[in-house]
């Protein structure tokens, strides 16, 4: 008991002395009358709490009407042609839903459904190389679609390289009938999932012209189709990302040769 009471009551000196010199740091940097773990400032004051409520209220009433604009400059809710047809809307146009949502810290990420359901969060994209297994290009997005983001994608492996890549793959969260065009008018020779079909045409085809003529080239290729190759090379530079880097939510997939 004599050894283990020497040894304890060092130990525990010790812990003390590291305590008080925490203490004394965390003095120095927070003030002598704050813990480091209050609340901040806005959520403390009701005043700045309801200016905050206010501001984001705003900013969620002018992307509604940012929204409906662009609806009715489309043609979609609004065709010139007298009242509108159909039932009436339930929720009026150009306002927020009762629903609507704003994160208070990250305004500009938004809810998207996540692995295990929907997480505030954004939309990466990132283009590996396919020798050197590197990112050559990557964007990020607040919006849950791929498809809008595969030509700026391409476009800016184009500028960061020096040329335009032979080779493209990608899978059919990037698939279009614009992005096949674009692909084809820049002499890129694409392998993108065409995705399964929910809704199939008359005569049981799905899709645009191009996208049929991508599912026929991608099952003429069959076990050596060039899309299969897309499992094989970005993959390992994003396993890198979610396991050396803990960076577990990453999720993105396109290659370029």
């Amino acid at each position: 008991m004599q050894k283990a009471e020497a040894a304890l009551a060092a130990e525990v000196a010790g812990w003390l002395k590291a305590a008080d010199a925490a203490d004394r740091k965390d003095d120095t940097a927070l003030g002598a009358d704050q813990r480091g773990d209050e609340m901040p400032d806005w959520v403390a004051d009701k005043q700045k709490r309801l200016a905050k409520i206010r501001e984001a209220k705003a900013a969620l009433e002018a992307e509604a009407k940012t929204q409906a604009d662009a609806r009715t400059g489309n043609g979609d809710d609004d065709r010139g042609d007298g009242p509108r047809r159909g039932p009436k809307p339930k929720h009026p146009p150009g306002t927020p839903k009762p629903k609507a949502q704003r994160n208070f810290t990250d305004p500009d990420s938004r809810i998207m459904p996540g692995r295990d359901g929907f997480v505030q969060a954004y939309n990466g994209q990132a283009a590996v190389d396919a020798t050197a297994q590197v990112i050559v290009a990557h964007s990020l997005s607040n919006s849950s679609a791929d498809a809008p983001w595969l030509i700026p994608l391409t476009d800016a492996v184009t500028q960061n390289m020096g040329k335009r890549p032979k080779e493209l793959s990608a899978d059919a969260g990037y698939c279009s009938e614009a992005n096949l065009a674009a692909l084809k008018e820049r002499k890129i020779s694409a392998y993108i999932a065409t995705g399964r079909a929910k809704r199939p045409t008359a005569g049981g085809k799905v899709g645009g012209p191009l996208t049929q003529a991508m599912r026929k080239k991608l099952k003429l290729g069959g076990h050596r189709s060039r899309y299969r190759l897309r499992k094989q090379l970005p993959e390992p530079v994003f396993g890198q990302i979610k396991q050396a880097e803990v960076f577990v939510s990453f999720s993105c997939a396109v290659w370029t040769k």
